[in-house]
């Protein structure tokens, strides 16, 4: 079962606010840049990630949250990570098996907190409209 809600709130107005500031840089982590559904606002959410043949893999430790159902819906977005802006298309959701490339460190967390699934994403070019630019 993925992470409670109190967590995710918890970390959207506290945790997040600091890794946001280094997440776009920094091996397994990066920002994704994304539109709300309804009020077309731009968010910009830290994440844990791995890069993969073709895209990127997205650890779900809150379940479907807001940003995962705004990729979804837009069928896209952009991610920032280790620096580059990468756009990414056909976002789909796929269960945890442990074996998507995560290191052993973050294999042990996704572990301990229960993820069940991952946002597989392709990476594509140029950027959709509306999910962001790259930097």
């Amino acid at each position: 079962m993925p992470l409670p809600d109190s967590v995710a709130r918890f970390n959207k107005a506290v945790t997040n606010q600091v890794t946001g500031r280094f997440a776009d840089r920094l091996p397994g982590f990066g920002i994704v840049v994304h539109k709300g559904r309804r009020s077309g606002t731009e968010y910009r959410t830290p994440v844990n990630l791995v890069a993969r043949d073709g895209g990127f893999t997205f650890a779900l430790t809150y379940g479907r949250s807001q940003w995962v159902r705004n990729v979804l819906a837009a069928g896209g977005a952009t991610v920032i990570t280790r620096g580059r802006s990468h756009a990414i298309a056909n976002p789909r959701v796929a269960p945890y098996r442990g074996d998507e490339g995560f290191p052993a460190p973050a294999r042990a967390i996704l572990r301990l907190v229960d993820v069940e699934e991952v946002l597989l994403v392709d990476e594509s070019s140029p950027p959709l409209d509306g999910a962001g630019s790259p930097d």
